[in-house]
């Protein structure tokens, strides 16, 4: 098991939701941390209430030069690409390819270049990239565009990156963390919850109930930490659940 304490880590999307418990997570196991995000409001709030070694970068993610910007100056010993784009709710045929492709263009596209700027420094040998993809890579989601296929899609950059890694001896571990229930107390949940029970014609509350013990970004950031630590189940696909925690996935 490896010491989180002292490491470099750098967090995309860090300054909410599953990134920001991730930032906080780290910290407490005095990890020295940068937190890369678009909003700069957020940023500033981060600040005060997360106390320990963080630096902050603000920017596009998508963007390659912001990309670079988060990488220079630090060897990370752990990347969390946690950034996302909110879908957009509504049916198949509610949707433009652009509100379709939302997910494409912000999660695939920062995914894809974080990607391949980690192999092209590359990272220190026994790094981890950790990519945050969605149970929605497995199962659909028939109500939010293209999420899904956006989120399987990191599922196979993982693997793809992977096997640069090993193909070029680089020792970096890449593995897609795939949260297997809508994350509570997030406002997805709230957005994606009241779609779809609206859809089977049932409340928020019964939608809910379906996936078993809540999972919250709190335990999500954990589940993180463990695969960080070189615990946790082997291989690129690692989904997570309230009940039951980390598990290996095909």
């Amino acid at each position: 098991m490896k010491s989180l304490n002292g490491i470099q880590a750098v967090v995309t999307g860090g300054a909410g939701g599953i990134g920001r418990a991730t930032v906080e997570a780290l910290v407490a196991n005095d990890a020295r941390v940068r937190v890369v995000s678009r909003s700069a409001e957020k940023l500033e709030k981060l600040k005060t209430p997360v106390r320990g070694q963080i630096d902050i970068i603000q920017g596009d993610v998508t963007d390659p030069a912001v990309v670079t910007r988060s990488l220079e100056g630090i060897t990370p010993d752990l990347l969390v690409l946690s950034s996302g784009q909110f879908p957009v709710f509504g049916s198949l045929m509610e949707h433009t390819w652009e509100s379709f492709s939302t997910n494409w263009n912000n999660d695939v596209k920062s995914s894809f270049h974080f990607g391949q700027e980690v192999i092209r420094r590359p990272l220190r040998p026994g790094s981890t990239v950790v990519m945050l993809s969605s149970g929605a890579a497995k199962v659909g989601s028939p109500m939010s565009g293209g999420y899904g296929g956006a989120k399987w899609a990191q599922k196979l950059l993982a693997q793809y990156l992977q096997g640069i890694s090993d193909e070029r001896k680089l020792n970096i571990r890449f593995v897609a963390l795939l949260p297997m229930q809508i994350i509570a107390g997030t406002e997805i949940f709230d957005q994606a919850a009241k779609a779809y029970a609206a859809k089977a014609g049932i409340t928020r509350e019964k939608y809910a109930e379906r996936f078993g013990k809540p999972l919250t970004p709190q335990m999500v950031a954990e589940g993180i930490l463990i695969l960080a630590r070189g615990e946790g189940p082997a291989g690129t696909a690692v989904a997570i659940s309230g009940d039951d925690g980390l598990e290996a996935m095909d």
